[in-house]
């Protein structure tokens, strides 16, 4: 890695100079908890154990896919939904019929990252009477926090949050309520999120996703079209074309 390159403390990617070989991606998903109150949405949050893969960072409950999340028929989707549910129902006490569960992403990371997951991403609506209960071993910490609010807190430096929640919350972040949110997502096609790390001129790295103009290439420098996580020293910046957030 360059000694120019400037890295935010969240930038989960490692070493793209010099990735580590037959490092496959462990397939995991997670679920986004909306509720809505008097002044707008919160969303779960739960702050992960310091000791474990992504230590002390804020994260929607989730985890990987065992072997007995599959169904006879081994459908992945199934699996997921129901690894999922099983990580809602163990991280934070949630328990939703996987019904509930609407599938909006999937993110998968580039080879150079140390742990890696390839993440189905769903997202379900839950009532105010739902108690959170967490088993101060794995998740430290639970909030239930306004999107643009646990945006700030990461600009100021409060919170940590990987790239993938990140843009989830910004997402989350353009609409008002839950319902206007799965709506959204009932009307758009799943999105896919397969991870490309490029250097700028300026030593930022910067995470783009397909539609990106230097998607292809790495090129982090190329003049165009825009779908990229600019991962600055102080703070993300999000680029993307109209509508795809």
């Amino acid at each position: 890695m360059s000694e120019k390159t400037k890295l935010h403390r969240n930038d989960i990617y490692g070493n793209i100079e010099n990735p580590k070989k037959n490092n496959p991606a462990t397939p995991a998903a997670t679920v986004v908890l909306l509720r809505d109150v008097e002044k707008g949405m919160q969303v779960l949050m739960l702050r992960k154990n310091s000791k474990i893969a992504f230590g002390g960072m804020w994260v929607f409950p989730g985890g990987r896919i065992d072997d007995e999340d599959y169904p006879p028929n081994k459908d992945l989707e199934t699996a997921a939904r129901t690894a999922a549910h099983r990580e809602a129902a163990e991280e934070a006490g949630i328990d939703l019929s996987t019904e509930e569960f609407h599938w909006f992403a999937h993110w998968t990371p580039p080879v150079s990252t140390p742990v890696r997951f390839s993440t189905w991403f769903f997202v379900a609506q839950t009532a105010q009477a739902h108690e959170v209960q967490i088993d101060d071993g794995e998740i430290k910490e639970f909030e239930w926090l306004d999107p643009i609010v646990a945006l700030d807190r990461h600009s100021a430096g409060e919170i940590d949050l990987a790239p993938p929640t990140w843009v989830t919350l910004y997402s989350l972040s353009r609409v008002t309520n839950s319902r206007e949110y799965v709506d959204r997502i009932k009307n758009q096609e799943p999105r896919f999120y397969e991870t490309h790390i490029g250097v700028n001129q300026e030593g930022v790295r910067v995470a783009m996703w397909s539609g990106d103009r230097g998607y292809a290439d790495f090129d982090a420098d190329a003049e165009g079209a825009r779908h990229r996580l600019v991962m600055h020293e102080n703070g993300f910046e999000f680029l993307h074309p109209k509508g795809m957030y």
